[in-house]
C-alpha cells in the first residue's frame, strides 16, 4: 500500500477537450483512488509527483492548448517541481509517434482506450469492481454520463473516428447500474453523451435502443433530470420523444448537431441527409413536443461553401429560431475526407459568417427569453456567483446554454437543489427572476 502524505503518492490529472475527456478523467481517477493514491484534478498547487494531461485533438485551437498544456508540465518536471509526466488521450491518439519525439521529456504516451495500460505503468490494476465508480469533477448534482464510445459515421471534417475508434455502446444494465451508484452519491441530472446518442443500440443489441435506456435510467430512484447532447439527425429515433412525454424527469430538451442545411455542403459534408429531409424532422419534432428546447452547431466555412450556402444556412437560422445554438469556423484537419479538398474559404470570411450567424441567434434568443418574463420554472442551481446564484431550468445544459441568475440575498436557495422561479427581466442568454417556492 502506498503512503499517504508522499509526493510519489500525489497524482494531478489535467482535462482538455469535452464533456467525453472529462468522464474519461472521472474514470481514471476512480481508478487510481481505488488504488490507493491521492487524487486532484487541474490542483495549481506544485505538490504532486505525478502530473496525467488528458489531451484534446479535434481542431486546430485544442490541439495547441493540448501542447502548450505538455510543455508547460515537461517543463516543471525539468524543474524538479513534479517527477512524472504522462500523455493519454485523443492528441496522444492522433500523435503519439510525433509527440514522442518532439516532447521527449514526457514518460510515456498513451491513447484514447490505453487506461489499463496506464494503470499498469503506475504500478496500479485496472479493477473491474470499480465499473461505473467515478470522482466526479463536476459538482455533485449534475454528471455527464457517457453511453458510447467512438463513431460510424463518415462525416467529412471530423477527426473523432480516428482517435476514437468505431462506434461501442456500453451495455445497459452497466448503464444502469453507474446511474444508481451516481444518484447515492447525489447526482439529480444525468447529461447523456456519446459521439452519437441516436447509433445506441446498434452495435450490441442490433437496433437502436435509445428510447429503451432513456425509459430505464429513467426510473433511477433520486434521478430528477435526465439530458440529451449529441443526437445525430439522420435516422433520428422518433420514439425517444415518446420517453420525453412520457416521463416527467427527462428533459424536454435535444441538442442535434446539424452543422449545415444547405443540400450542396450537406453532400460535401456527408451527413446523409437533406435540406428536406432536415426541415421535415425538425418540424416533426417540435409538432409532436411544442415545448421542447432544440440546441444544434454549426459549421461556418467547410471547403465549398459558396456566399449562396451560407446564405440559405443564415435563412435557416432566421426561420427556425432555434432555442440554443453555436457555431464553429471549419479547421482543415489532416487525415479527414475534407482534407483532400482545398480549405477554400479564406479564414477571415469564415469568421464574419460565424459572427453573423451568432448576432443573428442573440436576438432570436433575446425575443425567446422576453417571453419567458413572467412565468415560473423549475431551476436547478450550480453555483454563486457575482452576487447570483447561478441555475438553469430544464431547457438549458451547463456551461453551454441560459443561466437563470437570482440574488444571492435569495435565502431560499441551495446549491444542487430545486426551486420554482418566476421570471421578472431577461436578456440575450440569461433570465433574471425571484424564488416562489422550493
Amino acid at each position: 500500500m502506498k503512503v499517504k502524505g508522499n509526493r510519489a503518492n500525489k497524482v494531478n490529472v489535467i482535462t482538455l477537450g469535452c464533456s467525453k475527456n472529462l468522464v474519461d478523467s472521472e474514470v481514471l481517477m476512480g481508478q487510481l483512488r481505488g488504488n490507493g493514491y491521492d487524487v486532484t484534478h487541474e490542483s495549481t498547487k506544485d505538490e504532486s509527483g505525478i502530473v496525467i494531461i488528458n489531451t484534446c485533438g479535434f481542431i486546430d485551437n485544442a490541439k495547441q492548448e493540448s501542447i502548450d498544456t505538455i510543455l508547460q508540465y515537461a517543463d516543471a518536471k525539468e524543474a524538479g517541481k513534479v517527477d512524472k509526466v504522462y500523455v493519454t488521450g485523443c492528441l496522444s491518439q492522433r500523435y503519439k509517434d510525433q509527440l514522442e519525439v518532439e516532447i521527449p521529456q514526457v514518460d510515456a504516451y498513451f491513447g484514447t482506450l490505453e487506461l489499463p495500460q496506464l494503470l499498469k505503468t503506475l504500478n496500479a490494476d485496472y479493477k473491474h469492481e470499480l465499473v461505473g465508480e467515478r470522482l466526479l469533477t463536476t459538482p455533485k448534482h449534475y454528471a455527464y454520463f457517457k453511453i458510447a464510445e467512438g463513431c460510424n459515421r463518415p462525416c467529412s471534417f471530423c477527426a473523432i473516428p480516428l482517435m476514437r475508434g468505431k462506434h461501442v455502446d456500453k451495455t445497459m444494465d452497466d448503464l444502469v447500474t453507474e446511474a444508481n451508484k451516481l444518484a447515492k452519491l447525489g447526482t439529480k441530472e444525468l447529461i447523456l453523451i456519446a459521439q452519437d446518442l441516436t447509433y445506441y443500440g446498434l452495435e450490441k443489441y442490433g437496433e437502436r435502443r435509445l428510447a429503451e435506456l432513456v425509459r430505464r435510467l429513467s426510473d433511477v430512484n433520486g434521478i430528477d433530470w435526465i439530458r440529451l447532447q449529441y443526437a445525430y439527425p439522420s435516422q433520428f429515433p422518433m420514439e425517444v420523444l415518446d420517453v420525453m412525454q412520457e416521463r416527467e424527469n427527462v428533459c424536454k430538451y435535444l441538442d442535434m448537431p446539424l452543422q449545415h442545411i444547405s443540400d450542396n455542403m450537406l453532400k460535401t459534408m456527408r451527413r446523409g441527409i437533406t435540406k428536406r429531409r432536415t426541415v421535415e424532422l425538425v418540424d416533426q419534432i417540435r409538432q409532436r413536443m411544442p415545448d421542447i428546447a432544440l440546441r444544434t452547431t454549426l459549421i461556418a466555412g467547410h471547403p465549398g461553401e459558396t456566399e449562396q450556402d451560407f446564405q440559405e444556412l443564415y435563412d435557416f437560422v432566421e426561420k427556425t429560431k432555434f432555442e440554443r445554438l453555436g457555431i464553429f469556423t471549419y479547421s482543415h484537419e489532416e487525415n479527414t475526407h475534407a482534407f483532400s479538398l482545398e480549405d477554400s474559404v479564406p479564414a477571415e470570411v469564415k469568421q464574419e459568417r460565424a459572427d453573423a450567424i451568432m448576432e443573428l441567434q442573440q436576438g432570436i434568443s433575446m425575443d425567446l427569453n422576453e417571453q419567458k418574463v413572467g412565468n415560473t420554472y423549475k431551476v436547478l442551481f450550480d453555483r454563486k456567483e457575482s452576487g447570483y446564484w447561478v441555475g438553469r431550468t430544464q431547457y438549458d445544459s451547463p456551461e453551454v446554454d441560459n443561466e437563470v441568475l437570482v440574488p444571492a440575498t435569495e435565502q431560499y436557495v441551495r446549491l444542487g437543489d430545486f426551486a420554482q422561479v418566476k421570471i421578472t427581466e431577461a436578456s440575450d442568454f440569461d433570465l433574471y427572476g425571484e424564488v416562489v417556492s422550493r
